[in-house]
């Protein structure tokens, strides 16, 4: 996933036995648990509000606030110039 392997992974566990102890290691485990579920959940979300704009929509879009802020700058310079 991170591109932790088995090893590192039982000695970040060892340290974080070593640094919090046995008592507070189900509450960190949960705050961890949680945080990646809201990670998964928020990435999700993200996925899906792009996914219901179709791209060519998007595109058109794009297109049409670029020719707008092209032509806006056009126009200034025009009555910079004169």
């Amino acid at each position: 996933m991170f591109g932790v392997g088995t090893q590192e992974l039982i000695v970040i566990l060892i340290l974080v036995l070593i640094l919090f102890g046995p008592r507070r290691l189900p509450e960190i485990g949960r705050a961890i648990g949680k945080a990646v579920r809201q990670l998964r959940r928020t990435t999700q979300d993200f996925q899906d509000a792009i996914e219901q704009e179709p791209p060519e929509e998007i595109r058109k879009e794009v297109e049409k606030k670029l020719s707008e802020n092209i032509s806006r700058e056009e126009g200034g310079k025009d009555s910079e110039s004169g």
